[in-house]
């Protein structure tokens, strides 16, 4: 049986909390990881933050197998399922970051309808086309 140190554990955390923002910030931008750090300072929300970044992004979103951009158009599929429109739309814009096309994020709402419903579809699609007309105003 092997075992580690506090000081081991904690050097890994640290490890997973430095990939996890560099992913969540190349993914999501800084600006997004900002205002998401700065409105949970201080709050309850703070742990929750910090055990998402580590996590989701320096673990998950660091594993071999999958690229970025099929990780995005995963998590789409996976939002509009769960009707998480506000999480939807700051993965739309990562998904375009990560070289999604507006044609394919819609076809995966679109194909999402089949599966989860149209309310659930319609809903996100109202979230995919507030995110392109704020971009396409600039």
């Amino acid at each position: 049986m092997t075992t580690t140190s506090s000081s081991d554990e904690g050097d890994h955390s640290r490890d997973l909390r430095e990939q996890g923002f560099a992913a969540r910030r190349a993914v999501m931008s800084d600006e997004f990881v900002d205002r998401a750090m700065g409105r949970a300072t201080g709050t309850a929300s703070e742990a929750i933050q910090y055990v998402v970044t580590e996590n989701v992004w320096g673990n998950i979103w660091n594993r071999p197998g999958l690229g970025w951009r099929d990780r995005s158009l995963l998590n789409i599929g996976m939002l509009v399922a769960l009707r998480a429109n506000a999480e939807l739309a700051g993965h739309v814009r990562g998904g375009l970051t990560n070289g999604l096309t507006r044609e394919e994020i819609t076809e995966a709402v679109i194909h999402a309808s089949g599966y989860c419903g149209a309310p659930a579809a319609l809903s996100a699609m109202k979230t995919v086309q507030e995110v392109f007309d704020a971009l396409d105003a600039g």
